[in-house]
């Protein structure tokens, strides 16, 4: 296996970061995602945003909703660019089963974590996930605090 060469820039395009702080990720997939050329070109450049996009999904499909891909002047000159556009999960079916199973129970919902590049694809970490109630945010921030003072006092003591 070859190792990454230095300099070598990050396969990851954009994350979810109030999703861990949101929601419990109960169960995680990996998505195709359909795009159009000016929006791989923009994904190139990393002008994408997942804050409040979420998953539909409808008549066995799996539809990305929300996420802001921001088109680049010199990519989209010839096209009306729709920077929210819907755009289409890549799923197998039998995922997209177990999805819309846990969905019609209560509580779950289905969000994308991230995006980023598999080789030269463009895939969505999408999760199935469970709201957390306020004190599940505490105690979550209580823990990574004393995480965090547990790692100082380490560091101190060694130095």
């Amino acid at each position: 296996m070859s190792k990454k060469k230095p300099g070598t820039p990050s396969s990851t395009i954009a994350l979810n970061k109030k999703a861990k702080h949101e929601y419990h990720i109960e169960e995680r997939f990996e998505a195709g995602l359909a795009l159009l050329g000016w929006e791989v070109k923009s994904l190139r450049a990393g002008k994408a945003q997942l804050v409040d996009a979420y998953v539909l999904l409808k008549n066995g499909e799996a539809w990305l909703l929300g996420a802001h891909i921001t088109p680049l002047t010199t990519a989209s000159t010839h096209v009306v660019a729709d920077p929210t556009r819907t755009r289409k999960l890549l799923l197998h079916a039998k995922e997209i089963a177990k999805i819309v199973g846990k969905v019609n129970q209560t509580g779950h919902t289905c969000i994308p974590l991230a995006l980023y590049w598999k080789k030269n694809k463009v895939k969505c970490e999408i999760a199935l996930v469970k709201g957390k109630k306020q004190h599940d945010k505490r105690a979550t921030e209580k823990e990574r605090d004393w995480n965090r003072q547990k790692q100082r006092i380490i560091r101190e003591a060694n130095a």
